[in-house]
């Protein structure tokens, strides 16, 4: 398989003869096999892990994103990526990193909320007025 890891700003990885791709998703793990029939998944935070002969087992922590595969090509579209050799390591990195964006991003969200409520409210009184 032809793998190729995207960020929103750059190719973060690019492999051929890729062997096996194993991959989180919302429903559990899913594996990649080269004969595999073509799919479309979400990714969820965690540890993606592919196989090629020159490498052997490689670990990326991935955040969330989406993973496609059409025939030999496996695109794998995430916000961001860490590689490294240490699960333990890539595991922190993922609690760390990816998650606490999440909550980061509602945070975000709930000031945005109430910044829209407040603007409507305030419209809303200079139409009576």
């Amino acid at each position: 398989m032809n793998l190729k890891i995207l960020l929103p700003y750059e190719i973060f990885a690019e492999k051929t003869e890729v062997k096996r791709i194993v991959a989180q998703t919302l429903q559990g793990s899913v594996g990649l096999l080269p004969k595999r029939l073509d799919c479309a998944v979400v990714l969820v935070p965690g540890i993606l892990l592919y196989e090629t002969d020159n490498d052997g087992q490689v670990y990326v922590a991935v955040d969330q994103g989406v993973l496609v595969k059409s025939g030999p090509d496996v695109l794998i579209s995430v916000r961001n990526a860490i590689d490294g050799t240490d699960l333990d390591k890539l595991h922190a990195a993922v609690k760390q990193e990816f998650l606490n964006v999440d909550e980061q991003e509602k945070t975000v969200r709930s000031v945005l909320a109430k910044m829209e409520s407040g603007f409507i409210r305030r419209f809303r009184e200079f139409q009576r007025g």
